[in-house]
């Protein structure tokens, strides 16, 4: 939903996903002369509450010493920035949020009237798609000060009540959809690639139980090392999936996926069917595990669409034959050709993998060169050549990347962290947790110790243009690289104009864009000072104001790309 509004000289834009609501605010320059901030008021009809909402930054004249962890109000320590988030909200709820401008002294606070704008948050579980990310912050205030101590050290009830917060819905619609194979007119059909959490594997279970029709392909690929031995980790990994499929019941219903052991069995989707015909899919980019579930950032895209069904079914049956690289390339390559015009058809475009050339890999590129005025992009595993020669073109629009890391290893870091640093357009975060306790009265953040190979970051999508009229998204289980194009099993989702869509993926990006700049920026000021970063006090003039009205600047496109969404 995309909502704006305009009221004694204050302007606010509000789009909202389904946990998040975002507002951009906008008013005219002269009247920040006197601008401390902004003071931001939530009503919640269902809850019955209405209150400030909070923050952690404060005037050091009104509150110098806050306790470690501590909370303020926005009436009294305002917001300095016109791009807020709420990533407290809940799906489908109405609320009022008020924007009111704050003026005068730290200790002589005045208020403006400001705007009241109602929006509705998104419901999960409606329309074609429902979106489920994760929370994915386990280094985190928010997380530091609910639990205390990581996740790994938690027992009993508060371990529930953990991996409930981290979920966010994730696990529980995980299950939800195995759940509604309920009886024997329905069946399952699944890919996946890491498949080693038990209540998962559970849930399977009891749906082979309910509909006595489930098949899994699953990642059998054991590849050897030089010295012509089978890599003992990956050997590993299948035997424990297989004993869970044993424990289980279903072992009958498995199909090991073995040919071409280099490569990955990548997917991890789920197809319903509902008299022996497809009617929806599961994807995305968690894998059925713990890490993926409740450790770094993952999202699962529930599609009611029988065609997209139809189309997801049709590459499973390949799969199923557990063919060779080179059968099952023009295979996929016939059934869903590579892209070659930008923008793409309306609706949903599926992708899947092997193919092959890299001729999709470089469609990505030319859509990502093609946006007008917005690109949001993930990558958990660096960024391939594509996109780096399209990085080295100078658009006059924000770009935004979230990284698990620079790179691979040293030189691709090298390399990718000079592509990305060169324009300032370019606005990249990094996974991170603050080191120690770098900001003075933070508490003490805790590393995302389930997992072990990505900590931070393993979607895989990419926004075009999201607050326009035709927005793109594009999300699935490959890792936008070589492999995930020519080598691995992949699937991809294109969807063009779909609003709604682009506003939930919009939300949670930002969510944890923004978590993970932050810490980006402390981190590296402490490596090149060795000096803790100390208060991070709220300015007491309006100077903060400044760049957000300067021409060219990044501020200046934030506030401005964020305030003026096509309604």
């Amino acid at each position: 939903m995309r909502k704006k509004k305009t009221d004694s000289g204050v302007t606010v834009q509000a789009i909202t996903g389904t946990y998040v609501v975002v507002l951009g605010i906008d008013m005219d320059e002269a009247d920040t002369q006197e601008l401390l901030g902004f003071a931001i008021h939530r009503t919640d009809p269902e809850e019955n509450e209405a209150y400030w909402l909070t923050g952690m930054r404060t005037f050091e004249k009104s509150y110098p010493n806050p306790p470690d962890g501590a909370l303020v109000s926005t009436l009294d320590h305002p917001v300095q920035d016109f791009l807020w988030s709420d990533f407290t909200a809940k799906p489908g709820r109405k609320y009022t949020y008020r924007v009111v401008p704050v003026s005068g002294k730290p200790k002589n606070l005045k208020y403006g009237e400001g705007v009241s704008i109602d929006v509705e948050t998104e419901q999960e579980a409606s329309g074609k798609y429902s979106v489920y990310f994760n929370r994915a912050v386990i280094g985190s205030q928010a997380y530091a000060r609910k639990f205390g101590v990581s996740p790994k050290a938690l027992k009993g009830e508060k371990k529930v009540e953990a991996y409930e917060w981290l979920s966010r819905g994730l696990f529980e619609a995980i299950k939800d959809f195995l759940a509604l194979a309920k009886d024997e007119s329905f069946g399952i059909r699944a890919a996946v690639y890491e498949f080693s959490y038990e209540p998962v594997i559970e849930a399977f279970a009891q749906a082979k139980k309910d509909c006595k029709d489930v098949q899994i392909i699953y990642d059998a690929r054991i590849a050897n090392k030089k010295d012509g031995t089978p890599d003992p980790k990956m050997k590993k990994r299948v035997e424990e999936v297989q004993e869970l499929l044993d424990k289980h019941g279903l072992s009958d219903s498995a199909i090991p996926r073995v040919e071409n052991p280099n490569y990955i069995s990548h997917n991890k989707f789920i197809i319903l069917l509902e008299n022996n015909e497809p009617i929806a899919v599961w994807t995305g980019s968690t894998n059925f595990s713990e890490s993926g579930i409740f450790g770094h950032a993952n999202v699962g895209h529930l599609v009611r669409d029988v065609d997209v069904a139809k189309e997801y079914l049709a590459y499973w049956k390949r799969l199923k034959k557990d063919p060779h690289v080179d059968d099952l390339r023009p295979k996929n390559d016939e059934a869903n050709p590579t892209l070659e015009d930008f923008p793409p058809p309306e609706g949903i475009t599926t992708i899947f993998s092997p193919r092959g050339n890299l001729g999709q890999l470089k469609w990505y590129g030319t859509a990502m060169n093609g946006a007008a005025n917005l690109v949001c992009f993930t990558a958990a595993f660096g960024v391939n050549v594509v996109f780096r020669e399209v990085f080295e073109i100078d658009r006059d629009y924000l770009r935004y990347v979230f990284l698990e890391k620079w790179g691979v290893n040293e030189e691709s870091a090298r390399v990718t962290e000079e592509v990305l640093t060169k324009d300032f357009d370019i606005q990249v975060a990094v996974g991170a947790v603050l080191n120690d306790q770098m900001l003075y009265h933070w508490l003490k953040e805790f590393p995302n110790n389930l997992s072990v190979n990505v900590r931070f970051v393993h979607t895989k999508f990419m926004l075009i243009d999201p607050l326009g009229e035709e927005p793109i998204v594009i999300s699935g289980s490959a890792n936008f690289s070589d492999a995930s194009t020519r080598e691995n099993d992949e699937n991809m989702l294109i969807i063009r104009g779909d609003k709604r869509l682009a506003d939930i993926y919009l939300g949670e990006f930002m969510r944890l864009w923004r978590h993970h700049r932050s810490r980006l920026i402390i981190n590296k000021i402490n490596e090149a000072t060795g000096l803790d970063e100390g208060h991070n006090y709220l300015d007491p003039t309006s100077a903060w104001a400044q760049a957000f009205y300067k021409p060219g600047s990044v501020k200046f496109k934030r506030r401005s790309t964020f305030a003026t969404a096509a309604q």
